[in-house]
């Protein structure tokens, strides 16, 4: 052998190679430049739990009750043209991820059901031609807007409002900002109209406050040229078509309008107006408390408003102890007057004998002008609650609390003073799997909520659940699951989950069974459906969360010792038990906590993540078991950077089966990001270790022979930057590293595949930001690729094309399999089934779990 030949030996030997003669150039070109169409060879299908998340918007179609839709809180939207049985999601499975993640107002035309226009929460209008089925994007007002409505007699006419007044988590009212509180991402100070259907806007701003903060716009259904309109600052009311608005508050004592609501008889053209003035507290000096607001009506068209409020307010000295009286009500005047806590219980020595919560929304019976319902959300809005919904139905003489969840209600505490105010008794709402997690709780869970249709139907969402009452509020009854039978806490979800989905386990030593992770709800499998009908559906149990007294909540990670199925390990990266390694003996019925391998004790135990991934058990002798902490998380809620008082990333190992761990991060530089671990699957001493970029810190490919003991970095084509994930074949040994960075360039992103242990890689696939590759056990040239999206910025536009891509030839050629997937931009978890190769499962950002059937 020559030396040049020797020389060139020695060079591949020693420096990856970075190939690409398999990969179709073509195909990842137009991949960069034109949106691409999923193929209709694999379809996935959401399985439950439904709804599982905050929902603060729902809607309903005024002149199909059948149809209706949902803009929960996890950048998802979904729409029901059945009345609920079943929910689809509004987004474009093969558009960027950025279209109607969070939808904040939405209405139709009167004359063409087909036709809607709904707002997203960047100033986007989104048009429908086929009834909301599906929207696109047709013009841009710029920032947050917070109000839309349609002309109810011409279609052409719509008006949108500047303001992010229904922030509920961040908006509130106080004495120190009675108007609201204004954010950089909003508009404010205008309306903006269109009389030709969305095509054009013109702005309009003579008699509208500087800074007004819009939240409903109501036109007069007798007389389009009126129009109402409520903000912060006030009622205004314009009877020129919005050209120029007055104040219109006479009789309203505060003028500070929460919520605006209408009622129209077309036969007797009577026309009523409902408000919610904001509740104004005021305190004496001998300690009284005393309010102003309340629930109000005007039939005059704005000119003067009444007081409808009634025998709404409560006596508290007739309240014993409990959530309403120590917590609730003691935070809402905290906040309200500005002062601590414990300022605020001595200030309420002398409790008050005529107090109302702070309402934010309130509906009325199309075909009953006297049948009101009002509710407060006591869990984010800084209020208290009397019930989660209050029911007059006789115009605001007497009201009620109708609708009744927890352990005050349950206990039926305070009886005789709600019996002489003939309020019912007892609990009257029916969960899914929250059931129990809400039957435990003293007082309220919050509604964020409520709607109302022209039957008289009301739609409302307590803490995290959807919930129907048919019967005027006598019952509710929550519709986003369904139990396969009565009793089995078994669950199929109707498809509208806001669930924040996260890792699956496959292989779990189980038939049948799967493993699902999630924050916010805990652990899940997949059981048996028993008699469920539907025979395709995937019927879902959870093990550990709500279902379990001081259950743990989110899930970072889940995994099973492979000599005994029935002992099960997960980690926690907030709320109940963070920071904990926490295990199951028999099979998910009971938990402990057997170490907490993070040690880090911010009491902020819901803000505060720490981020964990890839838990991993040694299959050859289970006393050996791995995680990482991110220092970057990438797919993750709240993808962020490190906590400023916590420094514990890196890798962890325990040698006893968890109950001892240490930090495993020699060889690792300083100040890098592990965002996945695995195994070799041939030799259990072996690790790799995925590293991301994050600031300055490059990312790479690590590998142990030890035990995770000690790391040395692997060469990999110097291009990329961000190793986001690894994964090796447990057929052939193929190591497969999944790479990119947020906003980074192709060139640094896709996969790159290495048949000879590390030695050289050949890229197989090209996209700007990929999360994740796996193969088939079952067959190798079985390929499924989670490709992210990013959001446009720095006026980049959005990354077009995210989503899952199969290859069924090792990776020669791709297809684009996104159908029905409503967040191609954030698949966290992508796998083939172990057992059927044309199986596939994924769990969603924030819509969580599908099943996918290659057809």
């Amino acid at each position: 052998m020559n030396s040049l030949v020797k020389l060139v030996t020695c060079l591949f030997a020693i420096v990856p190679v970075t190939m690409s003669a398999q990969m179709d150039k073509n195909f990842f070109k137009k991949l960069q430049t034109e949106k691409i169409t999923s193929s209709d060879c694999l379809e996935w299908k959401q399985f439950g739990p439904g709804m599982a998340g905050y929902c603060e918007e729902f809607w309903i179609h005024p002149t199909n009750d059948n149809v209706m839709f949902m803009g929960p809180d996890m950048h998802v939207s979904y729409g029901t043209w059945d009345r609920g049985h079943s929910w689809q999601t509004l987004k474009d499975c093969d558009g960027t991820g950025q279209d109607m993640k969070r939808v904040i107002e939405m209405d139709f035309s009167r004359q063409n059901p087909d036709f809607g226009l709904a707002l997203d929460w960047n100033g986007e209008v989104y048009k429908t031609d086929d009834m909301g089925h599906t929207w696109n994007c047709i013009y841009k007002l710029g920032k947050r807007h917070s109000a839309l409505a349609v002309d109810p007699n011409n279609d052409k006419v719509w008006y949108a409002g500047a303001g992010d007044f229904w922030n509920v988590k961040e908006n509130h009212r106080s004495l120190k900002n009675l108007n609201g509180i204004k954010f950089k991402f909003a508009a404010y100070g205008h309306i903006w109209k269109t009389t030709d259907g969305g095509k054009s806007w013109k702005k309009l701003t003579n008699g509208i406050p500087e800074g007004a903060d819009i939240g409903k716009i109501i036109v007069d259904p007798r007389n389009s040229e009126v129009v109402y309109m409520i903000c912060g600052q006030g009622m205004y009311k314009s009877i020129n078509g919005g050209k120029s608005w007055k104040v219109s508050a006479n009789g309203l004592p505060n003028n500070l309008p929460r919520d605006l609501t209408s009622y129209y008889d077309k036969k007797s053209k009577e026309f009523i107006l409902y408000a919610i003035d904001q509740t104004y507290y005021e305190k004496s000096a001998s300690g009284d408390i005393t309010f102003k607001g309340g629930i109000y009506k005007s039939t005059d068209g704005a000119k003067s408003w009444t007081d409808i409020t009634g025998n709404m307010p409560i006596d508290m000295t007739k309240i014993s102890n409990g959530s309403i009286k120590n917590f609730q009500y003691i935070k809402t005047l905290s906040y309200w007057f500005g002062i601590s806590t414990k300022e605020t219980y001595s200030l309420l020595k002398k409790q008050p004998k005529s107090i109302i919560p702070v309402f934010n929304r309130l509906v009325v019976n199309p075909g009953n002008k006297n049948e009101i319902y009002v509710i407060s959300n006591a869990k984010h809005d800084r209020s208290f609650t009397i019930g989660e919904v209050m029911k007059t139905e006789d115009g605001g003489k007497s009201w009620i609390a109708c609708a009744r969840t927890g352990k005050y209600w349950d206990e039926k505490r305070d009886a005789d003073y709600w019996t002489s105010r003939n309020n019912p008794l007892g609990c009257n709402m029916k969960f899914a799997h929250l059931q129990k997690s809400l039957d435990m709780i003293d007082y309220s869970a919050g509604n964020r909520f409520i709607n109302i249709n022209s039957k008289g139907d009301v739609y409302i969402e307590v803490d995290q659940q959807t919930l129907c009452s048919t019967d005027g509020g006598k019952t509710w009854e929550q519709i986003d699951d369904y139990e396969t039978e009565p009793g089995s806490c078994k669950w199929v979800g109707r498809g509208d989950s806001n669930l924040p989905g996260r890792n699956i386990l496959l292989n779990t030593g189980v038939k049948d069974r799967i493993l699902l992770c999630c924050g916010e709800h805990g652990l899940w499998e997949t059981t048996d459906p028993g008699n469920y009908p539907d025979k395709s559906a995937v019927a879902v149990k959870q093990l550990e969360g709500q279902c379990n007294k001081d259950g743990a909540h989110s899930v970072a990670d889940v995994a099973v010792n492979p000599k005994n199925p029935d002992e099960i390990y997960i980690l926690l990266f907030r709320q109940a038990h963070r920071g904990h390694f926490r295990v199951s003996t028999d099979g998910g019925k009971t938990w402990t906590n057997r170490a907490k391998p993070i040690d880090y004790n911010n009491p902020n135990i819901s803000g505060n993540h720490i981020y964990q991934n890839s838990l991993i058990v040694d299959y050859d002798n289970p006393n050996n078991i791995y995680f990482c902490v991110h220092r970057r998380a990438v797919t993750e809620v709240g993808e962020g950077s490190k906590i400023s008082d916590f420094d514990g990333y890196g890798i962890y190992a325990s040698h006893d089966g968890g109950y001892n761990w240490d930090m495993a991060n020699i060889g690792l530089p300083d100040g890098c990001s592990i965002n996945r671990l695995c195994i070799d699957p041939k030799n259990s001493n072996v690790l790799y270790a995925a590293s991301n970029m994050v600031r300055n810190v490059k990312g790479g490919l690590y590998k142990s022979v030890d035990c995770a003991k000690s790391w040395e970095r692997l060469d990999i084509p110097t291009e990329i930057r961000s190793v986001n994930n690894v994964f090796v074949d447990k057929n052939n040994g193929s190591i497969y590293i999944s790479c990119g960075n947020k906003g980074g360039n192709v060139n640094e992103g896709g996969v790159w595949r290495s048949n000879d242990n590390g030695k050289t890689w050949n890229k197989i696939f090209e996209m700007p930001y990929v999360w994740q590759t796996e193969t088939s056990i079952l067959d190798s040239d079985i390929i499924i690729v989670s490709s992210a999206g990013y959001p446009g910025y720095n006026n980049r536009e959005a990354l077009l094309n995210p989503g899952a891509y199969l290859s069924q030839d090792g990776g020669k050629t791709w297809i684009k399999v996104n159908k029905n997937l409503g967040q191609p931009d954030k698949i966290v978890d992508i796998k083939p089934d172990i057992n059927d190769k044309n199986i596939f499962w994924c769990s969603l950002w924030g819509s969580g779990w599908y099943k996918g059937i290659f057809k």
